[in-house]
């Protein structure tokens, strides 16, 4: 459950890239319970989460299939949302994909998908809602990215290239849209323990290392971060845009 209560959020209607999985499944059920509208992509099946959240919330999430790399199946799902709840005023880009990969073994296809999924779609997706935020007389943008290029990470270039041009992406856009009242911000979160990563890479030792690097010596959960983006989201941020807000237990500290 969220440690506060967003009031405006009440009735918003919110779109979530990638919202039924890993830390966007936080988010949807984190909006919902805020009282929002929500629809959400994702390729696999979420039916099932889909009916977990109506019993678990008392509101059942718009699903919608679709691969974010499909430009066109990405802006429809949007306009569909839009059909149902209303002009979206908050779109979360969440869906990304953190493949790690050498330099040496990186084909032109893999390095095309990588910026499709980690950067093409995160502005196609915010072309599709501008008018109705306009039409709604603004709106809230949160592109997710990371730390890890700010860290300088090894082991993922195409992931972390596509992650500073998300920032680039957010402060032009920022400058371009707040006449319309449309606010975009970037939100940088650091090793979330979600079930994926603890799978992969989350051993003891690199648990460790990493806790290590933090100022808090404490985990991140996916609640931290449904945490920021409801701040971003609301009205209670109402004069913050352009910003890249890190939640990592200060791993990276930025200014």
């Amino acid at each position: 459950m969220s440690a506060a209560t967003f009031h405006d959020l009440n009735g918003a209607s919110v779109f979530i890239t990638g919202g039924g999985s890993g830390i966007g499944a936080s988010l949807t059920e984190g909006f919902l319970r805020q009282g929002a509208k929500v629809a959400f992509v994702g390729r696999s099946d979420a039916s099932g989460f889909v009916d977990r959240m109506e019993a678990e919330t008392g509101s059942r999430p718009l699903f919608i299939r679709c691969d974010i790399t499909d430009t066109a199946a990405l802006q429809a799902a949007i306009a569909s949302s839009a059909a149902a709840h209303g002009p979206i005023t908050v779109l979360v880009n969440n869906a990304a994909n953190d493949q790690r990969h050498s330099v040496e073994e990186v084909q032109e296809d893999f390095w095309d998908w990588m910026m499709a999924v980690n950067l093409k779609a995160y502005f196609f997706a915010i072309q599709a809602v501008l008018p109705g935020m306009k039409e709604a007389g603004g709106g809230a943008i949160v592109n997710f990215t990371s730390i890890s290029y700010m860290m300088g990470n090894a082991g993922y270039p195409a992931y972390t290239t596509a992650n500073s041009g998300l920032n680039g992406m957010t402060r032009s856009l920022a400058r371009e849209f707040g006449p319309d009242r449309i606010r975009v911000n970037a939100l940088a979160p650091g090793w979330v323990l979600t079930d994926k990563q603890l799978d992969k890479w989350a051993t003891p030792d690199a648990l460790a290392a990493h806790l290590e690097r933090q100022c808090l010596k404490e985990h991140l959960a996916p609640q931290d971060i449904v945490d920021a983006t409801l701040f971003l989201s609301s009205e209670t941020s109402r004069m913050i845009t352009g910003q890249a807000l890190v939640v990592d237990g200060g791993v990276v500290v930025s200014g």
